[in-house]
């Protein structure tokens, strides 16, 4: 295992935020490329658990946790420092790693704001009563979310979108995993 990173487990609702871009100055910061516009978990949680890059070196295997110091916003990613990470090389050597957190370690979401991780999987219903099928997954478009959406139809998986706004979004209930919406399968 490499220095700064101790051999770890998984956490069971470990969610993936980002990777490791590369090293940041010579005293053992890194930069981190966040997958959300908004990386509160990334700077809430206290231990963040790597894994390996997916393609390119791997300079360590299995599952690390990563001591976070300190994590803040530098331009559009977010450089940190951890502890057992004290210099360029030691930082350059997690390049590419994929940063898990806890889902549990995650800041409270607002009233009306959700964790596109908490929505996937939800069951969609209409009006109607009638099941449009499960959330699969969100994509960010330049006027809103959307939820897209599987039904499986005479054994046929087809894929429908809903956009996640007020007017066709009636009720998010996390505790039964169902959506609640204003909108036909025909649409």
């Amino acid at each position: 295992m490499l220095p700064g990173l101790e051999a770890a487990e998984l956490p069971v609702d470990a969610v993936e935020v980002g990777r490791i871009l590369d090293a940041w100055g010579i005293k053992g910061w890194f930069k981190v490329l966040p997958y959300s516009a908004d990386p509160e978990a990334l700077f809430s949680a206290k231990s963040w658990f790597l894994l390996p890059a997916e393609k390119g070196t791997k300079t360590f295997a299995g599952v690390g946790q990563l001591r976070i110091k300190e994590a803040k916003v530098h331009s559009d990613t977010v450089v940190a420092c951890a502890q057992g990470i004290e210099d360029r090389n030691a930082a350059d050597s997690l390049r590419g790693a994929r940063i898990f957190i806890a889902r549990s370690n995650f800041p409270s979401a607002k009233q009306d704001e959700y964790y596109w991780v908490d929505l996937i999987g939800l069951e969609v219903i209409n009006r109607e009563g009638v099941s449009l099928g499960h959330v699969r997954e969100l994509l960010s478009t330049a006027a809103q979310t959307v939820l897209v959406i599987d039904q499986v139809q005479d054994g046929i998986t087809v894929e429908f979108m809903v956009p996640f706004v007020a007017v066709y979004i009636d009720d998010v209930n996390l505790d039964a995993r169902r959506i609640l919406v204003d909108w036909q399968a025909d649409y």
